[in-house]
């Protein structure tokens, strides 16, 4: 009995620490930019583009496009659409 207790603290421990450090991470996304985004994501495979490259609203395109090849969320990308955008 005193085992399967402490298993189960055990388990709600490692469930609290992944949430918080989870939060903690979403948050240090949050604080980036579009800019810095793009230089971590976008860098990898892409020299710096021309913004005039594409019509403002045509980025929305290519970025919901990358979004699938770069592994980013939703809000990632539509910081890094509206770094092009710019």
């Amino acid at each position: 009995m005193k085992k399967i207790i402490t298993i189960i603290i055990a388990i709600v421990g490692v469930a609290l620490y992944t949430t918080v450090n989870g939060c903690k991470i979403n948050q240090e996304i949050a604080d980036k930019s579009g800019a810095q985004l793009w230089a971590e994501n976008c860098r990898r495979c892409h020299n710096a583009p021309d913004p005039n490259t594409h019509h403002p609203e045509n980025w929305v395109t290519v970025g919901m496009h990358m979004q699938t090849r770069a592994f980013i969320t939703d809000r990632e990308r539509d910081k890094i659409v509206q770094f092009l955008q710019q």
